[in-house]
């Protein structure tokens, strides 16, 4: 299917300032995304950024950055400008890859491409994985969804969905949201253009905004684990290690 991938890149993450540029054996960051995301039959690879550091880089490693607006409160909304500015038809898909997540297999963003096609209803498709212990089904910081028959999200929360009615037990039917997504442009417009919800506030999930709002979220077990972005200090030392492993 014909698809576009745009990877929204700041400079002022609040934990990580300038992470984008950050050395991961030679090359900055933004360049081993940009080299996932191409591999992954796309039609087009853009980077939306508001940082001239960021677009100058991309343009030393051949890639196409679009400068957006330094005001935007997310990602989404910088894929929708680009959306807009270039003009692309409602029914077009554009999947946001993060642009912290260096380690991306390329399968997963032709993965939650491809299911918009496989369900036309849908506005927006993600993926999830199975959440294996007690521990992470109580971690705040794991998002996780339910969904429906046609394997549409029901909800996300950062609490225990579904809650355990029976006690404890065994993990079951609990899955781990990954945040990457796929849109079509006439939903991702519509999503940007309204104001946040009391609910995506609380739980601080830009996604339940979407199922408020009426769109559809396909979602599917992701086909391989995704390994982890980088957040933090930590993440990007580890990141740099399994990136030289890697090479070796």
């Amino acid at each position: 299917m014909d698809f576009s991938v745009v990877i929204p890149a700041r400079h002022g993450a609040t934990r990580l300032p300038g992470k984008p540029l950050a050395d991961i054996c030679g090359r900055p960051m933004i360049q081993w995304v940009y080299e996932a995301a191409a591999a992954c039959g796309a039609a087009e690879v853009i980077v939306a950024t508001d940082d001239t550091r960021i677009a100058e880089a991309c343009g030393r490693f051949g890639a196409r950055a679009e400068m957006t607006d330094s005001t935007h409160a997310s990602g989404t909304d910088r894929i929708a400008e680009v959306a807009r500015r270039l003009d692309w038809p409602a029914k077009r898909v554009v999947v946001n890859v993060q642009g912290d997540e260096p380690m991306l297999p390329p399968v997963l963003v032709s993965q939650v491409a491809g299911l918009l096609d496989g369900d036309p209803g849908a506005g927006m498709a993600t993926l999830a994985t199975p959440i294996a212990d007690l521990a992470e089904w109580d971690d705040p910081n794991v998002v996780k969804v339910v969904s429906d028959r046609r394997s549409r999200a029901l909800y996300f929360s950062r609490a225990r969905i579904p809650w355990p009615r029976g006690g404890e037990g065994p993990v079951a039917h609990a899955m781990r949201h990954v945040g990457l997504y796929s849109y079509r442009v006439g939903a991702l417009k519509a999503f940007t253009g309204a104001g946040p919800c009391g609910l995506e506030l609380q739980e601080r999930l830009e996604q339940l905004r979407a199922l408020w709002l009426g769109v559809p979220i396909v979602v599917a077990q992701a086909c391989e684990i995704p390994p982890r972005g980088v957040d933090t200090e930590e993440d990007l030392k580890t990141v740099r290690r399994l990136m030289a492993q890697r090479s070796t």
